[in-house]
């Protein structure tokens, strides 16, 4: 294979395939920037630092067998890096009129013909800049471009010289998971039949620990807790119907918050022995469950599932891009209405996802779900979707504010596509002493997302309240 062609591993090819009419899989974020930025500058930027990735010169050629990336020779960086002026209605603040942009471009595809990328800067946003990006989830997962977006600020990691590319990169990544997802599958799953009466068991044993040897108390344990988060997820029932599940239409609509002090969030958590994420996500099902009753929608009694990514791969390969992540389903008991029992009950739910195989099990149905056709794919993973209500994130980001050619990046948003008929994405993104929450939505299922949106900071505030008026010691 020539050194310009690069096969897309089975993952990759299933986050290509899995565009439909309601949810193109692209990876949309939004950089605040002050003072104002030019064109030139980030043009610059991009040359230096993001196009050393040799992904981002890089375009989908696909074939009966799946897709291959291939070095674009016609890149131009005026067709990836693009300005626009904000248009605004009348009486319309330039927040709600980003929101408005950002949404639309949600739904646009990117240019099949070109390396699937793009950034979009508006010059002149509330004193300062604006950045709108789109990539890709082919391209990478959340983990992945992470780590690219930190490499283009001021100071960032220089992005690796020595980056692999070609049949070599591609083969090590097709052996790792042939050895971690097919052959457990196959012949594994046959020799462990004669030996221990259940080659899932142990076929799924090797999926997790291909390279380590159990005895037979920690295999029999592994073995059983396995097949048992198989058996969960392959049995789960559809989720609790609610306005916010239903058959998407394709338009988006998006919303933020301002950010909440990290460090409140730390002492609410300490002092009900919790969790930080515990503390968001609580806040996060009680603003759902509100919004609900206010659109006369009861939601007393249900939960709602939310998929929630769970990275698979050491951070410090994060550079080598592609995806490697599986899907853990997180309940959100949105009909608890007293937030000191909602936080409980969602720390109860976070714990049994503690030490679960379910991620992995995902992670292998992409896998498998990469070597099929697209209609065998979409109904496989349309199982998924019918089980599901949202797509959650919860990414920790940088301490500090950082730096992009010379302005500050004030606020940072993202938010991540969701698969099949699921018309709900949630963001929890901690930056620089605080946390603030972002929603993605289908306008048919939720038309005005800042509704939720608006009842994260109060549904903190009456957990701090609360809190504080528990015994102390």
């Amino acid at each position: 294979m020539p050194e310009a062609v690069e096969r897309m591993s089975r993952v990759d090819t299933a986050w290509l395939r899995m565009d439909n009419d309601v949810n193109l899989m692209m990876i949309v974020g939004v950089w605040l920037l002050q003072p104002a930025i030019t064109y030139k500058a980030l043009c610059e930027r991009i040359e230096g630092k993001l196009l050393a990735y040799a992904r981002f010169r890089q375009k989908v050629v696909r074939d009966a067998l799946g897709a291959s990336w291939v070095a674009d020779d016609g890149f131009d960086i005026a067709r990836h890096v693009v300005t626009e002026k904000l248009a605004r209605k009348r009486g319309q603040s330039e927040r709600a009129a980003l929101q408005q942009r950002v949404g639309e471009l949600a739904t646009l595809p990117l240019d099949p013909a070109r390396p699937l990328w793009q950034f979009q800067l508006i010059e002149h946003y509330e004193g300062g800049s604006a950045m709108i990006v789109r990539i890709h989830h082919c391209v990478g997962d959340g983990i992945a471009l992470t780590s690219v977006m930190l490499s283009l600020t001021d100071g960032g990691g220089e992005p690796p010289r020595g980056e692999h590319h070609g049949t070599e990169h591609e083969q090590d990544h097709d052996d790792w998971l042939s050895d971690a997802v097919i052959k457990p599958l196959t012949d594994v799953a046959v020799k462990a039949i004669g030996m221990y009466g259940n080659g899932v068991a142990r076929s799924m044993e090797m999926l997790s620990q291909p390279q380590q040897l159990l005895g037979s108390m920690d295999l029999a344990r592994t073995g059983y807790q396995v097949v048992r988060d198989a058996a969960a997820l392959a049995l789960m029932d559809d989720d609790s119907p609610t306005l916010l599940k239903g058959k998407p239409i394709g338009k988006k609509a998006v919303a933020w918050c301002e950010p909440i002090p990290l460090d409140e969030v730390k002492s609410v958590g300490k002092a009900l022995n919790c969790s930080i994420n515990d503390v968001l996500l609580a806040c996060a099902a009680g603003a759902i469950g509100d919004y609900l009753r206010e659109q006369g929608d009861d939601p007393t009694g249900k939960e709602i599932r939310a998929m929630v990514p769970v990275n698979l791969r050491p951070l410090e390969n994060a550079w080598q891009l592609g995806n490697q992540f599986g899907l853990a389903p997180l309940v959100l008991p949105i009909g608890i209405q007293n937030p000191i029992e909602r936080v409980y009950a969602v720390r109860e739910r976070m714990n049994e996802m503690k030490g679960s195989y379910q991620p992995l099990l995902a992670f292998a149905v992409l896998a498998i779900a990469g070597v099929l056709n697209k209609p065998l794919q979409d109904a496989l993973l349309g199982l998924f979707a019918k089980k599901t209500t949202a797509v959650m994130t919860n990414v920790p980001g940088p301490a500090r504010l950082l730096k992009f050619c010379g302005s500050t990046l004030r606020q940072t948003m993202v938010w991540v596509p969701a698969s099949g008929d699921v018309g709900v994405g949630v963001s929890i993104f901690s930056y620089a002493g605080g946390v603030q929450f972002a929603l993605i939505t289908d306008r048919k299922l939720c038309p005005r997302p800042q509704q939720i949106i608006d009842g994260f900071a109060p549904e903190f505030r009456k957990l701090t309240t609360l809190t504080l008026m528990l015994p102390w010691g």
